[in-house]
């Protein structure tokens, strides 16, 4: 049996369901923590996007919510230099995951390595890609905190966020993990470095180009509210309060979602090759700074978002400037490059740089008429018009190649129910491509939503997923040290 030396596992049953199974680990796994040395636990959730979404990266203002759904990370020091892995599948029935390497090989030539070079090992070895995630929390920490390991490092995942579903599994893992080094080895963060430190992980060592949103609703979120966050680079405005009357579900359409992929990459591109196009138009001094595409921009205007550009400004002024698509080389060959600095323009691709510019543009209207609406709630508002935004959200995702025909269909499907059924909005949430809907209804309306899901499953084949509740995030919910009693 283990005994709580400090830290509160604040009544949730999911982490003392996981406290509980490291005191009866399966037998193959029996040895891998000493019974002579403390344990620290920590936990971060998943997130459900409401509004924000793909603007994140162009600066817009996002809404998030913790979900309940969380990975917990059991962490102790050992003596030989080496760190042991291991990751328990959500599912008993799947076999846990190992990974082990010597701390010493983030190390070339006496300096922390290159993310480039953690990068290309990890790009290059795709049956262990999963553990860029953890051991970029390593080498982040090396590289921007001075961090040396000393002692190896036995590490248990055990992750309830699924995967691949648009609710950023990624960034529970990458902020359990950070949090329980940095509570082993000493490490000062607060909130907000954590987030962007985690976020470095994703971009730089995982490869994945993704923004700050999910780090920081992971990290920083609080149970039960909408974490608001301005995206230029990550300022926290507080947490919104969702009216007594709503409630948020999510529902899996199925289809994996990956924030790496394809789509995602080229609308996140074309949004900045148009921001870059803009800024020409707008006389601004533009310097390509090496040969990798990458190029400087003064803008005392909109500080380099386009989430500053008001959707009147864009419209008319930028929009007809603009081309519908564009080859990468074509716009290279014009523009050198973009100032995006974890994205490249690949010449043989075609970019939709109209619609992935105007996103951002009226998200970030769309998302601050959402939150100035929760705000300002009474008695006398109106859930439907929440609900429209959500909808004109979901189309301008659709219009830049984000969108699926499972989470098109769960939209639909809500939408026929309509407010009747206490559904009043959703939209496809993340990175788009797949992955899950947002749906926002009256708090009693679950069972409606419930059936959304009967109906989805049968005409597709697929019983979505439903996820509700919320929880805290990692700062809030602190770290456990946990020591075996004799």
């Amino acid at each position: 049996m283990s005994r709580l030396r400090s830290g509160t596992t604040q009544n949730l049953t999911d982490t003392t369901a996981f406290i509980e199974l490291l005191e009866g680990l399966p037998e193959q796994l029996r040895d891998f923590f000493s019974r002579e040395l403390e344990l620290i636990v920590t936990r971060a959730p998943g997130r459900l996007d409401l509004m924000g979404g793909i603007a994140d990266y162009s600066g817009s203002l996002v809404l998030e919510l913790p979900i309940a759904n969380a990975t917990h990370a059991a962490l102790q020091q050992c003596d030989d230099h080496n760190l042991h892995l291991v990751s328990l599948a959500s599912s008993t029935n799947d076999p846990p995951r190992e990974f082990e390497m010597p701390l010493t090989d983030l190390f070339v030539a006496g300096q922390p390595m290159e993310y480039a070079q953690a990068l290309a090992r990890f790009s290059n070895d795709q049956d262990n890609h999963w553990a860029a995630y953890v051991v970029g929390a390593f080498l982040v920490l090396m590289r921007e905190k001075g961090a040396r390991f000393t002692n190896g490092v036995r590490l248990l995942i055990r992750s309830e966020v699924p995967e691949g579903k648009g609710v950023s599994s990624s960034a529970a893992l990458e902020v359990a993990t950070m949090q329980a080094i940095a509570a082993a080895e000493a490490i000062e963060l607060s909130p907000r470095e954590l987030a962007f430190l985690c976020q470095k992980v994703e971009n730089l060592v995982a490869g994945a180009p993704c923004g700050v949103m999910d780090q920081m609703t992971s990290a920083c979120g609080e149970a039960d509210r909408l974490l608001a966050l301005l995206c230029q680079p990550g300022e926290l405005l507080g947490n919104v309060r969702l009216p007594e009357e709503l409630a948020v579900w999510g529902l899996d359409s199925g289809i994996r979602h990956s924030v790496g992929g394809a789509d995602y990459g080229t609308v996140r591109t074309a949004a900045f090759m148009g921001y870059r196009m803009i800024a020409e138009l707008a006389g601004l001094q533009c310097r390509a700074t090496d040969q990798r595409g990458f190029v400087q921009i003064d803008d005392p205007q909109w500080h380099g978002y386009l989430a500053n550009i008001t959707p009147a400004e864009f419209e008319s002024l930028y929009a007809s400037q603009l081309p519908r698509e564009i080859t990468g080389a074509e716009f290279l060959n014009r523009y050198q490059g973009i100032t995006d600095s974890v994205t490249r323009v690949a010449p043989e691709r075609r970019y939709p740089v109209l619609q992935a510019t105007r996103h951002p543009v009226d998200e970030h209207a769309r998302v601050t008429a959402f939150t100035e609406m929760l705000r300002n709630w009474s008695e006398n508002s109106e859930p439907e018009s929440l609900g429209q935004l959500m909808d004109q959200s979901h189309e301008s995702y659709s219009a830049c190649g984000l969108g699926s025909a499972g989470t098109d269909e769960l939209i639909r499907l809500v939408r026929n129910a309509g407010s009747s059924a206490g559904l009043f909005g959703a939209k496809i949430t993340g990175g788009g491509g797949g992955g899950t809907v947002a749906v926002l209804g009256r708090r009693d309306a679950e069972k409606s939503v419930r059936a959304v899901a009967e109906k989805y499953a049968q005409s597709t084949g697929h019983y979505p997923l439903l996820i509700s509740g919320s929880s805290p995030g990692a700062v809030a919910f602190g770290h456990l040290r946990l020591v075996w009693q004799h």
